[in-house]
């Protein structure tokens, strides 16, 4: 099938917000939505993956300014780590997109000048409280505290209260379209109870939207009216667009809009399914199929996040266990609509039953009796009978229902239907005992057919397991001399049949080492920061005591992780008169190419230290955070290495 001739499936993620590092909530909307385009090109479709980063907005700007850098050297540092991660996980994105690329902000200009010109978009003051974490305007129907704020319902901190000129977006104007548009659209939102919380909030009345501000600089700036910058939301939303080429590539633009689905967390379902389609009606686009909005993953039955101190970082778990662990757990746990608690005994008895004890060990034993009674090739096998019949049929019956299930972006069903299969397989190798038959050379036949017709259910579960957990489909895929890569094969080929005897079946190493608990908890970091007693002034020193420390200011000449350590970076710096060794634990914050020609305070007359082994010949003056990770207060401007700090 020629490549322009294909269906067409366009899914996005959010693009993330760069204030902070990513975490296993980002993990589990991206994996998400890998799984869905990886199935929709075994499928056949020809599929658009985009995903990338948020990089404006008063959050970046004040989360820049307490690391004292700029907020595109934050928003660099962050990309960097957001992409090495999407590595780590196997995401297999066409496009990440960042929202300071100047083509996105030309076309943001653009569309937004489009809206002015057409008059739904008009000046006017805006007063009322805006929440900087969310980046969001709090409703009117929010309580005021007694102290003159507002607690901002999504996220819990402090929205004041804000007066300025700003640009409206005229949303009232699209209430009634929009209501048209769920009635007439039952699957625009989803799951149904999303839909739901969305016709609600739009039957109580929407008001004009504020879309520009002026008190915030790092942003997108208005054409004819530089003194505003773009609110973040009508920034961030248009990466949809700009990121499939909409003036840069008008080709891929056309050949992939409208989205089929938009992937989102349930918390910016409003942007998404109310703001998002009414900016796009108003300006003359077709719009997206699906806005599902997934559940959240808990931590102590509350929302993971930084301030909480409950966020889990996904290197821990890939570290210890791979790629495809993660993946699976997060998929088959919970279905994508609703919330669920991670709990470490939930992830090691998933890796330990489903995948070492069911799928991993099936690989192993299988295909070890494989390369023991007929080193490693198929002969003289005997026909199929009717216990062996059942196993084919069985995977024709459980085949349409895992299509089903993947179509309707029920994964964790998908899975249930592909273990249950597994199961199915298993129960017929200790039916047939194929361990007692090869002790019967008359046998070897019967033999054949059982280890064949396993073999071959084997490669079907491979290929079904391939959107979840693509690493380990793709080596039993090629443990078994398939010799065409499983992306390349299509989901309506897939036939029992197709498994050619004639070929050298290899031996496996395991696939998935089971883990204990007790040991796996040793190694992880403890998410939840302990809590510390409130700090006491120290002891008063004399200024002669003061004087006695010799600050400086020192350049950084070298920085480089400390192998086998999650924090440490080992740093050479210039002090003026001569260059030092340092170590420090600033690796969850910064990373070492980022710090290279920065210039900070260091203690130069400390008694040197021995950290892991590294002799640490200074210490730099960093402000500790309440979840232990460290600002650095840099100098912007060009101060000579060396220069005393009094």
């Amino acid at each position: 099938m020629a490549e322009n001739s294909k269906q067409t499936f366009y899914i996005t993620t959010p693009i993330y917000y760069v204030n902070d590092i990513p975490h296993i909530g980002h993990a589990y909307t991206t994996i998400i939505a890998d799984a869905i385009a990886r199935y929709k090109k075994l499928q056949g479709f020809d599929v658009f993956f985009l995903t990338g980063t948020d990089e404006h907005g008063q959050k970046i700007e004040k989360s820049a300014a307490a690391r004292g850098i700029t907020p595109i050297e934050l928003a660099d540092q962050v990309v960097g780590r957001f992409k090495d991660l999407w590595e780590a996980l196997d995401i297999d994105y066409d496009y990440f997109i960042r929202t300071t690329q100047p083509q996105h902000g030309t076309e943001v200009q653009s569309l937004f000048a489009k809206l002015k010109d057409k008059g739904d978009i008009y000046k006017g003051t805006y007063e009322g409280y805006y929440c900087v974490s969310d980046e969001n305007f709090l409703s009117e129907d929010v309580p005021l505290e007694t102290k003159g704020y507002k607690i901002c319902p999504d996220c819990g901190k402090k929205a004041n209260k804000v007066s300025e000129e700003t640009y409206f977006f005229k949303l009232s104007a699209y209430q009634q379209a929009l209501m048209d548009l769920y009635a007439n659209n039952p699957t625009f939102v989803r799951p149904q109870s999303r839909m739901n919380e969305i016709v609600s909030f739009v039957k109580r009345g929407l008001k004009d939207l504020s879309i520009t501000r002026t008190t915030v600089k790092w942003g997108i700036p208005v054409l004819d009216d530089p003194e505003h910058t773009v609110y973040v939301w009508f920034d961030a939303l248009h990466n949809y667009l700009t990121g499939i080429g909409y003036k840069r590539d008008p080709g891929l633009y056309e050949r992939y809009w409208p989205a089929d689905v938009h992937l989102i967390g349930k918390d910016i379902l409003r942007f998404h399914a109310v703001f998002w389609p009414a900016f796009l009606m108003a300006g003359g686009f077709a719009l997206p199929k699906t806005v599902f909005g997934h559940g959240w993953w808990l931590k102590d039955k509350t929302k993971m996040s930084k301030s909480k101190g409950n966020v889990l970082d996904p290197h821990t778990i890939l570290d210890s266990f791979g790629t495809d662990p993660l993946r699976y757990f997060l998929l088959r746990e919970i279905p994508v609509g609703l919330d669920g608690n991670f709990s470490h005994e939930g992830f090691i008895h998933r890796v330990n039953s489903d995948l070492a004890n069911d799928l991993g060990n099936l690989t192993q034993r299988l295909l070890t009796m494989i390369q023991n009674y007929f080193s490693g090739r198929f002969t003289d096998i005997e026909e199929e009978k009717e216990t062996d019949i059942k196993l084919r049929t069985e995977f024709e019956r459980a085949k349409e229902k895992i299509i089903a299930f993947y179509d309707d972006l029920a994964i964790n069903r998908a899975l249930e239907e592909i273990w249950a299969y597994i199961s199915t397989v298993n129960r017929y190798l200790a039916d047939n005992e194929p361990w007692i038959l090869a002790k019967d050379e008359t046998q070897k036949p019967r033999l054949a057919r059982i280890l064949y017709q396993a073999a071959a259910a084997l490669r079907t579960i491979a290929y079904c397991l391939y959107p979840v957990i693509p690493t380990s489909s793709q080596k039993i895929w090629s443990l078994l001399d398939e010799k065409q890569a499983l992306p390349e094969r299509c989901f309506a080929d897939l036939e029992f049949s197709g498994f050619d005897p004639n070929r050298i079946l290899q031996k496996p190493k395991p696939l998935f080492p089971r883990v204990n608990l007790k040991d796996f908890l040793a190694e992880e970091p403890k998410s939840q920061p302990v809590k510390k007693e409130k700090e006491k002034i120290m002891d008063q020193v004399s200024f002669d005591e003061f004087k006695r420390m010799d600050l400086r200011v020192a350049e950084i000449l070298e920085a480089e992780r400390v192998e086998g350590t999650e924090k440490l970076i080992k740093m050479r710096v210039d002090i003026g008169d001569e260059v030092r060794q340092m170590v420090a634990g600033i690796a969850t914050t910064y990373s070492p190419k980022d710090l290279v020609g920065k210039k900070l305070i260091v203690i130069v007359n400390l008694k040197p230290a021995v950290i892991r082994g590294i002799e640490s010949q200074a210490m730099l003056l960093a402000a500790v955070l309440p979840d232990d990770s460290a600002l650095i207060p840099f100098f912007q401007e060009d101060i000579p290495a060396g220069s005393k700090v009094r």
